[in-house]
């Protein structure tokens, strides 16, 4: 028998990412954190940091022989770390920031065990964005899709048309990197 799987996020973009893979986790486990960054903090020691942690708020929840997947995903240009946009005022200061520059997107991904082993990959996907005008910025924030997203945009939404480079995994963009993820559960024996 497989092990159960569970999932620790209330994203449902990782749920969809997940399922494009053929995954669907047995249970979700919405980990209770503070997410605030550490006073002077690198984005890659953060995302590291906060994936571990949703791991281990969320251990609680394992029986013997179950999987925890847990992952977090940052938006950094360069040392500055910038914020899951949920307000507008948040989101137009991101796309401000973020237009006509290239930034990067981080995922840690952590599967952690019952018996408490877990193993992680952190991974770094370059984007860049065209630059936007007034009206631009007005159409994204009209669409909607920022609220909740690292950096005020959803690749997947409307800033899509924005986007003029991207080097890396686009899964990892999304808010899950699938080639990575898919590897950690294959180690574990989860995946054919």
């Amino acid at each position: 028998m497989r092990a159960r799987l569970l999932l620790a996020s209330s994203s449902p973009r990782r749920r969809d990412l997940l399922a494009q893979i053929g995954i669907i986790p047995d249970g979700i486990v919405k980990p209770d954190i503070d997410e605030t960054p550490k006073r002077d903090e690198l984005p890659r020691a953060y995302v590291v940091r906060i994936a571990q942690a949703k791991a281990l708020a969320a251990a609680s929840s394992l029986t013997a022989g179950d999987l925890l997947l847990a992952a977090d995903t940052s938006v950094a240009l360069g040392r500055r770390i910038l914020p899951k946009a949920e307000d507008e005022a948040t989101a137009r200061r991101c796309l401000g920031l973020l237009s006509g520059r290239r930034h990067t997107v981080m995922t840690a991904v952590v599967l952690r065990a019952a018996d408490g082993s877990q193993t992680s990959r952190l991974v770094e996907s370059v984007v860049a964005l065209s630059r936007f005008t007034t009206d631009q910025i007005d159409g994204l924030i009209a669409a909607g899709d920022w609220h909740g997203k690292a950096g005020g945009y959803a690749v997947q939404g409307h800033a899509a048309s924005f986007v003029r480079f991207l080097s890396g995994s686009y899964s990892n963009v999304v808010g899950l990197p699938l080639f990575e993820t898919a590897q950690l559960l294959r180690g574990r024996g989860w995946m054919p």
